[in-house]
């Protein structure tokens, strides 16, 4: 793999598992890269975007036009690398100005590996997937190309998002404490399927110590800690292949300690009582999605990563092997399930992102309420 040059007339093609292609010139790393193409919404927040582990295996299309305006910080990234597998942009800046920056979007992505591609029409590639869903694509740059055909052979015989089983591949090896901010108050064990830094900073600014434990950890390596509660973290891949994880939160839930799940954690506990899960036709991502919480009635502005979803019904409390569960968070844009709640025991999921480090900051509330079921289980 060789690099690209800031503003690189190095030609570069996206080809769609459909086959149809969209060239145009290279982007950070040049060579080829495979992944589900997906869009993300978002106006800002590019640099967590990239980091966020969430995204493993995945390649981001950009819906706004305009990326890289900020450059890149050393205070922003979610996790240590970046985690797509491609980048797709429209105009990409010439030169970021930021007081913060430290260098250029395109210089971060040629360092870490990462193939992209820019001058793309990204508003009509968006439509696209829009129309016929999330798909496998491929990215290749360089001066001599393979043919279409040759190209599209490749990303056909690329692995496909369902079915994948990726959040060992991005967790922690290794046990870390995350101390609390102030006087602690509260544990917690954090199951890391994917999890993103700003996420144990958000338990710590409550007084909670975090132990962020790697994605294999059993139940024994849980309560080894003496959690006053758990957490599971967000993550890539299909759920229906999180078996382990699925095991570990059912004897958190036997042992009814509090609960509190993000995103893939919200389809782990959507498993462990019994719900199956799906694919979505193009997911959620970006961070102007609505979602109404059905306790209140009030509808936030969230940010989202998901490709799957809860298959749980809408109306009133079902009954599961642990008690009453109902849909505590709705999208308003499709009735996709985006929480759970459960009503007899202390636990709780939603399916985006609270911590939202790039805003908005809407769903924060939601950790208050992890706290509020710790501080009654204490009681």
């Amino acid at each position: 793999m060789t690099t690209s040059a800031p503003g690189s007339r190095i030609p570069a093609v996206l080809v769609l598992e459909d086959g149809r292609t969209f060239r145009g010139r290279a982007y950070g790393a040049v060579g080829a890269t495979f992944g589900e193409a997906v869009f993300s919404t978002g106006m800002t927040g590019y640099q967590e975007t990239l980091t966020d582990p969430s995204y493993h295996r995945q390649v981001v299309v950009m819906t706004a036009p305009h990326v890289g305006n900020t450059g890149v910080n050393d205070e922003d990234p979610e996790s240590a690398r970046i985690w797509v597998s491609g980048y797709v942009v429209r105009d990409p800046a010439r030169v970021p100005s930021n007081w913060r920056s430290r260098r250029s979007l395109d210089e971060e992505l040629r360092k870490q590996g990462v193939v992209g591609i820019s001058g793309v029409d990204t508003r009509a590639l968006t439509r696209h997937l829009r129309e016929r869903g999330a798909m496998r694509v491929g990215i290749f740059s360089g001066n001599a190309l393979p043919d279409e055909g040759t190209m599209l052979a490749e990303v056909r015989q690329a692995p496909e998002m369902a079915g994948a089983d990726l959040s060992a591949e991005v967790a922690t090896e290794e046990a870390y404490v995350v101390p609390a901010i102030g006087e602690k108050r509260f544990t917690v064990a954090a199951i890391d399927l994917g999890i993103k830094g700003m996420t144990p900073h958000r338990m710590a600014e409550r007084g909670i110590e975090v132990h962020v434990l790697p994605a294999t950890a059993t139940a024994e390596d849980v309560y080894a800690v003496a959690p006053d509660g758990v957490f599971f973290s967000n993550g890539p891949g299909d759920p229906a292949t999180a078996d382990h994880p699925v095991a570990v939160m059912r004897e958190v839930l036997s042992r009814r300690t509090p609960l509190f799940g993000i995103c893939f954690g919200n389809q782990i506990l959507g498993r462990a009582l019994g719900f199956g899960t799906y694919k979505l036709k193009y997911g959620h991502r970006g961070i102007n999605q609505p979602v109404q919480d059905r306790t209140t009635g009030k509808v936030e502005i969230t940010a989202h990563n998901h490709g799957f979803a809860v298959d749980a019904p809408l109306d009133g409390p079902a009954e599961t092997p642990y008690g009453r569960v109902e849909v505590s968070h709705v999208c308003l844009n499709d009735d996709v399930v985006e929480g759970l709640r459960l009503l007899d025991r202390p636990a709780f999921s939603v399916q985006y992102h609270p911590e939202a480090a790039a805003g908005p900051h809407d769903a924060a509330y939601l950790f208050d309420r992890f706290v509020s079921l710790m501080e009654g289980q204490r009681a």
